[in-house]
């Protein structure tokens, strides 16, 4: 698996003593993106999949609407010691016509887990970028669909399983098929790397899709299925307050704690089919 994985040595303890033995553990590496040369956003993230990684963060963040939005991606200017490209600097060049990002927007642009945006302001910059709302999408997805998605996701997670250190995003269609799945050690990374590949397969807007996430939702990851017109977002784990108001208000579908033949639904429960039984 390349630059995915990297092996360390560790020691071990438990009960029955301690020994010094290899471990594998994920690889996370910088990504500085750049926009015409112009450096905009660094990510920490597993490597693999930057260029998905790339259209996916410049749509989720608005600055593109489509594949034909970018010119070209070059890895450029990124040597280590021996003069060997290190492929962490990925300049994306936008096509004729297509604005660049506004001056002062990069402060927003450092991509951790708490992001600069909070409150009021933050649901309504969502609501107005969105080209492509998930509110009047009709699809329904059923439950007994839907609350297999987690497990689905995980038997796909190659890297997690050698690692136990990654987070994972898929994309399903309605009736339960795997369309794509990644791996991060950033859950936003996850989720950009699956928008920038429904991106480039002319999957955007997502419609009729479920986005399944192997985590908690945060306001970041809420926003995203917006902005990529993704109506059904399910999570393994709890969402926090700010994305639930986003999806309530934004017209998605948003289920948390998926497991054991469970969910809870805090948006829009319309598009979950429920057996008569349950």
């Amino acid at each position: 698996m390349g630059r995915l994985i990297a092996r360390r040595p560790v020691l071990r303890l438990s009960a029955d003593g301690e020994r010094t033995r290899p471990d594998s553990i994920a690889v996370e590496e910088p990504l500085e993106l750049r926009v015409d040369g112009r450096p905009l956003a660094v990510t920490m993230r597993t490597p693999g999949h930057d260029v998905e990684l790339a259209h996916g963060f410049l749509h989720t963040e608005g600055v593109i609407g489509s594949v034909d939005d970018i010119r070209d991606a070059r890895y450029c200017d990124s040597r280590d010691d021996e003069g060997r490209n290190t492929y962490n600097v990925l300049d994306l060049g936008l096509s004729p016509g297509v604005p660049a990002p506004e001056i002062g927007v990069e402060r927003n642009f450092y991509t951790t887990s708490s992001c600069g945006v909070c409150g009021k302001a933050s649901l309504d910059a969502v609501r107005v970028k969105t080209r492509f709302s998930p509110a009047d999408d009709p699809v329904r997805v059923p439950f007994d669909v839907l609350v297999t998605l987690p497990d689905a996701l995980r038997d796909h997670q190659q890297v997690f399983d050698r690692t136990g250190g990654l987070h994972a995003a898929g994309l399903f269609s309605a009736t339960g098929e795997l369309l794509v799945v990644r791996e991060d050690v950033g859950r936003h990374n996850a989720v950009d790397k699956v928008v920038g590949w429904a991106l480039l397969g002319g999957l955007i807007p997502a419609r009729g899709c479920v986005l399944v996430v192997s985590g908690r939702t945060s306001f970041e990851l809420a926003q995203k299925a917006v902005m990529a017109g993704i109506p059904v977002l399910g999570a393994v784990s709890a969402p926090s307050s700010l994305a639930v108001d986003l999806a309530d208000e934004c017209g998605l579908t948003l289920a948390g704690f998926i497991r054991n033949g469970s969910m809870n639904v805090y948006t829009h429960a319309s598009r979950i089919t429920v057996p008569a039984l349950l």
